[in-house]
């Protein structure tokens, strides 16, 4: 069957396209980008479909998205994505302005019992019945004219995720539809928070074997590998390497030629900011004790596995009983911060990261069960 395509190509296509599309209950929206070598993606082509035409819109001859950005925050409309994270990156660089409601079509198969973080074309065969083709997703979608092929794809995703949405809505119950929204809005809540780049050193894998004047000088390193990143526009591996940054911080080179023995230092990294780090790990060593940062928590400790086999049950069990996948109930850091509360002897807090709906089905069910393993083990 054919599909009915229609192109969006310059400003005023948009706002008119985008007025007709706030009068609707929902629309699907899809995106496609080239991110290679760039920190940002590039994107080539948005899609929205209202389940009978795939609008094509070329973000690269269109130069005002206001009209869009009214229509992603139009509380109205439901906007469908799948597996969004990165979709949300990309219309919040174009835009200013992240979609919502959002209803991710991965996060309501999951609350139907369907599986766990389903890929969009295991989604669409199960659902829809069809198989997409394969073969676009790597393409360039930066190239002008798109080949017929790269818009048949675009199209078709576009389309079927809008009939997608069409068939699972209608098995969803209102609690559930509202719950599924309600993790669509702590998407967005959490792509939408600032990150401080002098936080970041807190999730360094090992981060919890430095000391403090040491965690200084990863502060420093963490913080200056994501502003250039930024400023570079390239990945930040390609600033320096992840896996350089906790040595840098435990050892403490002071000279170029100590700098090019530590583990994975890529020459060119040493050449173009050699004498930079060099002065970011000298700058961190010398932060005033009253500013240095504490230490990072260790891992839990063995003894406590019990105890995190024991939270999941808890987890497994509620999801058996509400019939959803057992990995959208109950998260794995949510078990670490509630532990991290009070182990080993309690008492337990219930963490800020357990909200909404998991809370409430859950939390005292938690605290419940850790309470009865301090009795049996005092």
């Amino acid at each position: 069957m054919a599909i009915a395509i229609k192109w969006v190509c310059d400003n005023e296509a948009l706002a008119q396209q985008c007025a007709a599309w706030r009068a609707l209950p929902f629309i699907a929206l899809d995106t496609e980008f080239v991110r290679v070598d760039t920190f940002y993606p590039r994107v080539g082509l948005l899609q929205i479909s209202d389940g009978h035409t795939a609008f094509l819109i070329d973000p690269l001859s269109i130069s005002e998205w206001a009209p869009l950005a009214e229509l992603l925050a139009a509380p109205a409309v439901v906007k469908v994505l799948h597996a969004c994270s990165e979709d949300l990156e990309v219309l919040a660089r174009l835009t200013g302005q992240l979609p919502t409601p959002l209803f991710d079509t991965q996060l309501a198969a999951a609350y139907l019992g369907l599986g766990f973080s389903m890929g969009y074309s295991r989604l669409v065969h199960d659902v829809l019945g069809i198989e997409l083709p394969k073969g676009e997703t790597r393409s360039d979608w930066l190239q002008r004219p798109l080949s017929e092929l790269q818009v048949s794809y675009a199209a078709e995703d576009a389309l079927h995720l809008a009939e997608v949405y069409q068939a699972l809505r209608p098995r969803l119950s209102d609690e559930r539809f509202a719950w599924v929204l309600e993790d669509g809005h702590e998407l967005v809540a959490q792509w939408g928070r600032e990150v401080d780049p002098r936080e970041l050193y807190r999730d360094a894998r090992l981060g919890w074997k430095l000391n403090p004047r040491q965690l200084a000088v990863l502060r420093e390193l963490y913080a200056w590998r994501e502003e250039q990143a930024h400023l570079r526009d390239v990945p930040r591996n390609r600033v320096i390497k992840e896996q350089t940054l906790w040595p840098l911080a435990r050892f403490q080179p002071n000279n170029l030629t100590a700098l090019a023995k530590v583990e994975e230092m890529h020459p060119r990294t040493i050449r173009q900011d050699g004498e930079t780090l060099l002065e970011l790990i000298r700058r961190g060593a010398l932060t005033a004790e009253e500013d240095l940062p504490a230490r990072l928590p260790d891992p839990l400790p063995m003894e406590a596995s019990g105890l995190v086999k024991q939270l999941r049950a808890v987890g497994q069990a509620e999801a058996e009983r509400l019939g959803i996948a057992p990995e959208l109930v109950l998260r794995k850091k949510v078990i670490e911060a509630l532990l991290r509360s009070g182990f080993p002897h309690g008492p337990y807090t219930l963490p800020d990261n357990l909200r909404g709906w998991r809370r409430e089905h859950l939390g005292q069910a938690l605290l419940d069960s850790l309470a009865s393993a301090g009795e049996e083990h005092p």
